[in-house]
């Protein structure tokens, strides 16, 4: 159960980021540094931002319709966070100049990975014993 409730909050950010980042595109880009060019820009902002991270709202959403997928789904959690804490931190290192809420953001992606990983350790969810739905 812990594990469920862990992946909706999880889930509830990425719903709440996606239905930003798709009706402010230019404002969520801007609070990030992110310049976009023309309708293009604005499309792929959305596509990418807004759609991917619904989709990931989605994701960690599920377990509450399908309670023998929070296992998979937490180890997929720690997996896409442990690389956006890999590659963020690469960044941070490599580039200069970061708006707050690309530090904001950082800290958030470190905070989901760790919580994750403790979930996964100390929580040991069921195995999971795949079948065809």
């Amino acid at each position: 159960m812990i594990a469920r409730i862990f992946l909706s909050i999880v889930g509830l950010l990425y719903l709440a980021l996606a239905i930003w980042c798709s009706l402010q595109p230019q404002i969520t880009s801007d609070k990030v540094g992110f310049q976009l060019k023309g309708g293009s820009g604005l499309a792929e902002f959305v596509t990418v931002y807004g759609g991917l991270e619904f989709g990931m709202a989605l994701m960690f959403l599920l377990p509450w319709l399908r309670p023998d997928w929070t296992t998979p789904l937490l180890v997929a959690c720690v997996l896409i966070h442990g690389s956006l804490v890999l590659f963020r931190t690469w960044s941070l290192f490599r580039f200069s100049e970061f708006e707050p809420m690309t530090r904001n953001l950082a800290i958030s992606e470190w905070l989901i990975f760790l919580a994750g990983l403790a979930v996964l350790y100390f929580v040991r969810p069921e195995p999971v014993a795949w079948r065809s739905a």
